[in-house]
């Protein structure tokens, strides 16, 4: 009877382990297939919600966007259009009936024209015609406006359906519009190099349509020729300006970044309104289109006084011209904001690895902090007063993407998803991950971390470490869920490696003090933050100190370089476009303004301090074997530089390998296989090298 009770008790276990659903690992090609949410929107009367879809289209070498109509009522949700290889741009009209469209190319590569794109165009080069699109809400419908050559950019709706403003943007010299030089023939084929990159214009137009039907009826007037490029536009029916921000492609002088208006009544007259030793961003206008909202952060060079600053909000009175600084209590970074029914502010603000939601009632009040999932809120959207519905975009370690609906804002834990794009990952068995925290003791400092560990090994001990240092640096890692090339720490935990994402001395959230003090050690430091990191780690017994790795793009890649040439303890690297001799990344860089203000001065002022920082010089301690890649275009981290690293470890014989992505800047955003296989032969590079020291480590 024992023996059969035994029995009895093991095919009960096999029944209920039977019934117990298994989820299985996470693929590496379900990684890549993560689809994110660029845009929402409401429509003015709260009826829809407009959002975007953005995932990889593996047939066509591209990206593909879809928009969607929700019905708030029937709870239905449509899609209305699509695109390859770019965004959609929607923007409602005043009555919402009709949406406006601009299909352009990827974002960054449509801002920022190249400051290296030496190219000459000529009258010959053949232009395809461009359009702005409408479309119908009532009848369903999408009306092409055809526009000219020129990709329209930052439409404005005016304070009806019958206009809108949008900008173009002129490539640099054309050579058909551009003036004659006397002597044309004794300059052939040279080209002025500042006069080619400077010569940046804009031009403002207003479409004149039939609110009814826009093919019946339509009219393009130039507003404004400006000699900048512009940023955002937006209008204010109560004024009648037209607010914009101007940029350049080459982060040379602050002075080509502050907000200006365009007053349409005299008769179109340009006015500045900031004159600030930062960058501003992000416009928004008040209810009353009185105040323009706009995110603000320094970085500029040591001689001026200013010093680093997270990003702040401000707010510009279009009347008398003030400036007000709103949220000044709050200490972490200012990723968003919005503005309540009642007029009180909603920002999204990141506190550590936390990016939640908090309101000011009033400027003169604090902020608050509106109770919520631990997580990250993105692109938070208010419907109108009557429907008072609230739309934001939400992940967290352990959840998805997906857009979320709630009737109340201070609610935000009733919301509900009206999306489920990303519903394969929730099927998955994923990685566990937690907020990790370890003490530099070199500069008595708290330093934070997330660990991701492996599925079914949450708290395990003596794993395999790979550190993945975010960029920047004026960045964080946080808990939201990401799934691309460039956060793939989920991937790496799936192929069984504990997963570290350092939020080192100049991160944002930590307050500005945090941030600051990177400067004038701007490698060396944060060094020392990582290696305190492993230190702890290793002694807690969490990592195995013989299977030791390290990578980052960007500035990870900048960290990267300088790691393995501090230390012979990892057993491989993953160097993504970074910095290995920064006074020629000073020179080539299309932001060099962020360079000085990192490194103190300039290279001629304060030449100890890019050679002390500068891994080029101490390479022969490398004994790290190291994969190497960069876009071929990149103009944000000359692939210079890792021809430079390439060529040095092939030359002290430390094996090494260099991908080079065609037609790629420094986003890898011109085709998805690029990221894909860059993870890919990545994860390759961590099973041959990662888990054994190739070299004798020195005792």
């Amino acid at each position: 009877m024992i023996q059969l009770g035994k029995y009895l008790t093991f095919i009960m276990i096999l029944l209920f382990c039977g019934a117990i659903e298994t989820r299985s690992n996470l693929t590496f090609d379900e990684f890549f297939d993560y689809t994110e949410f660029p845009t929402i929107s409401f429509s003015p009367n709260g009826q829809y919600l407009l959002f975007e879809t953005y995932r990889a289209a593996w047939d066509s070498n591209s990206y593909e966007s879809k928009l969607w109509l929700y019905d708030i009522q029937t709870q239905k949700k449509t899609v209305i259009t699509k695109n390859l290889g770019g965004f959609l741009n929607p923007k409602w009209s005043p009555s919402g009936n009709w949406i406006a469209l601009t299909k352009t190319e990827n974002l960054a590569t449509h801002i920022n024209l190249g400051a290296h794109d030496y190219r000459r165009s000529t009258a010959s080069d053949q232009k395809s015609q461009q359009y702005i699109y409408f479309y119908s809400v009532l009848s369903d419908e999408l009306v092409p406006i055809a526009i000219g050559t020129e990709t329209a950019s930052f439409v404005t709706w005016s304070e009806n359906d019958s206009s809108l403003y949008f900008v173009i943007t002129k490539p640099p010299l054309m050579d058909e519009e551009k003036e004659k030089p006397e002597h044309e023939h004794e300059w052939n084929d040279v080209i002025e190099y500042r006069q080619r990159v400077k010569s940046l214009t804009s031009t403002i137009l207003r479409l004149d349509i039939d609110d009814n039907d826009p093919r019946l009826s339509t009219k393009i007037n130039t507003i404004k020729n400006v000699d900048f490029l512009i940023g955002e536009l937006l209008f204010t029916s109560s004024e009648r300006k037209l607010i914009l921000t101007s940029n350049s492609p080459l982060v040379e002088d602050l002075a080509d970044f502050e907000i200006y208006s365009i007053d349409l009544e005299e008769p179109f007259k340009l006015s500045r309104l900031t004159n600030n030793q930062a960058f501003e961003q992000r416009l928004q206008l008040s209810n009353d289109g009185k105040h323009v909202l706009y995110q603000q952060y320094t970085r500029t060079p040591i001689d001026t006084g200013f010093n680093d600053t997270q990003r702040r909000l401000f707010s510009f009175d279009l009347v008398n011209g003030s400036i007000e600084h709103l949220a000044k209590d709050f200490i972490g970074n200012i990723v968003g904001h919005a503005i309540d029914f009642d007029g009180s502010l909603l920002i999204r603000g990141q506190v550590g690895t936390e990016v939640q939601i908090y309101r000011q009632q009033s400027p003169t009040e604090q902020s608050n902090y509106i109770t919520g999932w631990t997580g990250t809120y993105e692109q938070i959207k208010l419907s109108s007063k009557t429907t008072r519905s609230v739309a934001f975009v939400y992940s967290s370690f352990e959840r998805p993407k997906e857009v979320y609906l709630t009737n109340d804002i201070n609610e935000l834990q009733s919301a509900y998803p009206i999306t489920n794009e990303n519903q394969l990952f929730s099927d998955r068995e994923m990685p566990r991950a937690k907020v990790y925290n370890w003490k530099n003791d070199e500069d008595n400092a708290i330093i934070e971390g997330i660990l991701h560990y492996p599925p079914h090994k949450f708290e395990a001990k003596n794993l395999p470490l790979l550190i993945l240092i975010h960029g920047g640096p004026y960045d964080a890692s946080i808990n939201a869920f990401e799934a691309n090339w460039y956060n793939w720490a989920p991937l790496a935990a799936s192929n069984d490696w504990l997963v570290l994402e350092p939020n080192y001395c100049g991160s944002t959230g930590y307050g500005d003090q945090f941030v600051d003090q990177i400067r004038r050690q701007p490698l060396s430091r944060p060094g020392r933050d990582i290696l305190a990191a492993v230190d702890r780690l290793v002694m807690d017994g969490i990592v195995d100190p013989n299977r030791l790795a390290v990578g980052g793009y960007s500035y990870g890649g900048f960290m990267t370089n300088w790691l393995i040439a501090q230390t012979t303890r990892f057993n491989a690297a993953l160097s993504g476009a970074g910095s290995l001799e920064h006074v020629s990344a000073w020179g080539t860089m299309d932001l060099p303004l962020i360079f000085t203000h990192l490194f103190g001065g300039f290279p001629w002022v304060v030449p100890h301090l890019y050679q002390n920082q500068s891994a080029i010089y101490q390479l022969d301690h490398v004994r790290t074997p190291t994969h190497i890649i960069t876009g071929e275009g990149d103009v944000r981290v000359d692939a210079d530089q890792s021809y430079i690293l390439e060529r040095a470890l092939h030359t002290l014989g430390i094996p090494v390998k260099l991908l080079l992505f065609p037609k790629e800047g420094h986003d890898l955003s011109n085709n998805p296989w690029h990221g894909k296989i860059k993870v890919r032969e990545e994860l390759k590079w961590l099973r041959k090298y990662g888990h054994q020291s190739w070299f004798p480590k020195k005792q």
